[in-house]
């Protein structure tokens, strides 16, 4: 037996109505910031960091879907993430290599023949610190040592 309730026939599920305007416009605006900070911390690292390309798929120019546009933003996002932590490697790399600096400067016997460049620290230039002896082979055998610093970029010719 089948009774029905006193309400009538079974209420029809209500449909929730998506606007799909409003969900673009901030989808594209998320995805218009996450390459703008993708761009800025591609540039703020020296030397510049690679920025994989996107992988586009599409035969040409469309309308995108509410779930394509997700997509793009969640490999933005990816991407975005993947960027900060190469630049989080790379300043460690080069703040480890400005204590080598210092640590050379302080005790330029304990570092024979280590050479440091401008783009081991990240910054621009040719400018060089080397450990070799005085005097040449003469220093060499009475252990003087001192750290040379290059004078920069050669002239060009």
């Amino acid at each position: 037996m089948y009774l029905e309730s006193s309400a009538g026939a079974a209420a029809a599920p209500t449909r929730t109505e998506v606007d799909e305007r409003a969900a673009r416009r901030a989808l594209r605006d998320q995805i218009a910031r996450l390459e703008r900070e993708l761009a800025s911390a591609v540039v703020a690292a020296y030397p510049h960091l690679p920025a994989a390309g996107a992988t586009v798929s599409h035969a040409g120019p469309r309308l995108l879907g509410l779930g394509e546009l997700e997509r793009t933003r969640d490999a933005l996002a990816g991407r975005l993430a993947d960027v900060r932590e190469q630049a989080a490697r790379q300043g460690e790399r080069q703040a480890d290599m400005r204590l080598l600096i210092e640590r050379m400067l302080l005790d330029p016997g304990a570092h024979k023949w280590v050479r440091v460049s401008n783009a081991d620290i990240g910054e621009p230039g040719c400018k060089n610190w080397h450990v070799v002896p005085r005097c040449g082979i003469v220093g060499m055998l009475a252990g003087w040592w001192h750290v040379k610093i290059s004078s920069g970029c050669p002239l060009a010719t």
